[in-house]
């Protein structure tokens, strides 16, 4: 418990600005209202996703797979559905390499069961964290030459591999590369499938690494005469890639996932049921949110704890009997996760105190050596929202130091590792999250540079903190009509998040207190502060249980911002407030500030 004080203290200590969202054209509001027949609330938050349009609402509203972009207009796809072609009539062996992370778990399952279906020759490889590290790997290739495999298809990886690539060739085994990180210079692959590419003129580039691999799916379909409705079943594997990656939740993805869901919602796949089973799931629906937070840790502590072969053998499952004899160990995995995340956080956190360079720096770049590397990378996360700085976290080895970094909104992680890329062995990633290793003897000097390369980009301005919110509503309007078409703007994640709400002058409504075992959250009983009756509105407030004293002792008025959400308790359904921030009315005049977020 002693995690989750701390950190509850260091989200209650730092103070976020409040920010409110370009407001869209007051006419396309009005004109969407009255064509969709909605209220203006619901118009303004369309209009402000760029939907001004009753046809544009449309495709929103009820995306179709016929939607979904030709895969030939990827830079190298026909390149690589001819060579995938090739091996499968030739009847080669084909080996499918994915990363250790859901990303990567999820696309070899994907690939690796569409191919096998199609009678192919092939074999799946996931390679270990530990010994291996991340990415294709020289150990993998050499897998490869022993089976006697001449073609290897990576996914979530590959493109920051020139010199695995290149040892393949050697081998006379050819690379298709399936990646959506950013590229440095391009391997001598047979095919690279990346939107990332610079020249590659695929008009969305927001695909997670599994999307781009079932894109190649996609394309060797339509090549091949086979129709595209083999590959629907794989959806619900690629959403769950899209939700744990956090790529854009527009365009593409948001068809994908749209059909995704509705498989997740059914719960075919044995290895989803078990995993669901195993963790006490007891919802009637399944949402984005539980795939993030349910499905995706679970499949990314086989990764992070053992072996991510794990989680594609359970993915694999013909049988809920099969998967139910896996997905015990996932679940202890996570558990050993969750564990070590409250350990090694806690050390960090003390590392940073301790240390006098943090009170003046830009960033924090801890190490240690007797920390867990597969866990780094959420405790990067965790340092990202204490201090509000962009963070790395290490494990020092005898030698070398490797680990995952974490970035804030305006720093582009990938930039500012490539100002350091001389005293890094290797790193890769994008803008907000980075694998990378380095030579102890470079530390010091690595830390400095990563510090300036992001003071550079802040202008050595130091960033707050800062929430975005939608719109400002009135109680009245949170009605059953309102919440349903809301979520019918699911799924959600980046670029169409939750619609986040704000709400001025309310005071606790009776029966407010604080919850869990430590008191670090709110339940909450808030009412409108006026003379006139108001409906009273529940919610729940995690980590702000601090505000207790005065909502509850002194009748505080109080600005919130919110998100709107079903709380499901012994069998009874209800609408409630996901309370994501709270201030005093009266500090702020009840006008709430709308500053830089830099």
């Amino acid at each position: 418990m002693a995690l989750f004080k701390v950190y509850a203290y260091l989200r209650c200590a730092m103070q976020k600005n409040w920010i409110a969202k370009a407001a869209p054209s007051a006419t396309i509001t009005s004109e969407l209202a009255q064509s969709l027949g909605v209220p203006h609330s619901i118009a303004f938050l369309l209009a402000q996703r760029s939907i001004a349009s009753f046809d544009s609402a449309k495709d929103f509203f009820r995306p179709q797979l016929d939607m979904l972009l030709d895969p030939f207009l990827m830079k190298d796809m026909d390149k690589a559905v001819e060579r995938l072609t090739q091996a499968v009539h030739a009847g080669e062996k084909i080996l499918v390499f994915g990363d250790y992370d859901v990303d990567g778990t999820t696309a070899v399952t994907v690939v690796y069961s569409f191919l096998k279906k199609m009678g192919v020759a092939c074999d799946y490889y996931i390679p270990d964290r530990y010994t291996e590290g991340y990415g294709f790997s020289f150990q993998g290739v050499e897998f490869a030459h022993e089976k006697g495999i001449t073609l290897i298809i990576t996914l979530d990886c590959g493109i920051k591999d020139a010199d695995k690539v290149k040892h393949a060739k050697t081998l006379g085994i050819d690379v298709i590369i399936c990646d959506h990180h950013n590229p440095g210079e391009l391997p001598e692959a047979y095919a690279i499938l990346d939107t990332k590419r610079d020249d590659c003129s695929y008009p969305y580039k927001g695909l997670s690494g599994c999307g781009v691999g079932f894109k190649l799916l996609q394309g060797f379909c339509q090549q091949q005469g086979i129709s595209e409705d083999a590959l629907w079943p794989y959806l619900d594997l690629v959403t769950i890639a899209i939700g744990a990656d956090i790529v854009p939740l527009t365009g593409e993805n948001r068809v994908l996932a749209y059909y995704g869901m509705e498989l997740l919602q059914q719960s075919k796949r044995p290895g989803i049921q078990a995993m669901l089973e195993q963790s006490g799931f007891k919802k009637k629906a399944l949402s984005i949110t539980d795939v993030v937070f349910i499905l995706a840790p679970r499949i990314n502590a086989a990764g992070r704890i053992f072996s991510g072969k794990q989680a594609v053998e359970l993915l694999l499952a013909e049988t809920l009997e099969d998967a139910l004899k896996l997905s015990p160990a996932l679940e202890a995995n996570n558990k050993t996760r969750r564990e070590l995340d409250r350990g090694i956080t806690i050390e960090a956190t003390q590392s940073v105190d301790a240390d006098a360079f943090y009170q003046t720096s830009y960033t924090t770049v801890v190490s240690d050596s007797k920390w867990h590397k597969g866990v780094v990378g959420i405790v990067a996360s965790r340092l990202v929202e204490a201090y509000y700085k962009p963070a790395v976290v290490l494990v020092e080895g005898d030698e070398k130091m490797s680990g995952s970094a974490r970035s804030i909104p305006g720093i582009d992680l990938f930039e500012a590792l490539d100002e350091c890329a001389d005293l890094l062995e290797q790193f890769g990633g994008h803008a907000m999250a980075a694998g990378l290793s380095l030579k102890r003897e470079n530390f010091a000097a690595f830390r400095q540079r990563f510090d300036n390369a992001v003071a550079r980009m802040l202008r050595n301005v130091r960033p707050m903190p800062y929430v975005e919110y939608d719109t400002e509503i009135d109680g009245d309007e949170i009605a059953p009509k309102f919440f349903r078409i809301l979520q019918q703007f699911a799924p959600f994640g980046p670029e169409n998040m939750k619609p986040v709400f704000l709400m001025r002058n309310m005071v606790n409504a009776g029966n407010t207190r604080t919850v869990g075992e430590t008191g670090a959250h709110l339940k909450l009983h808030l009412k409108k502060n006026t003379t006139e009756k108001t409906m009273a509105l529940d919610g729940i407030g995690f980590d702000l249980g601090n505000w207790a004293p005065a909502l509850c002792a002194e009748q505080a008025e109080v600005d919130i911002l919110f998100v709107l959400e079903e709380n499901e308790f012994k069998g009874r359904v209800s609408i409630q407030l996901n309370v994501k921030d709270i201030r005093l009315s009266k500090e702020y005049g009840g006008v709430v500030q709308s500053d830089s977020a830099v």
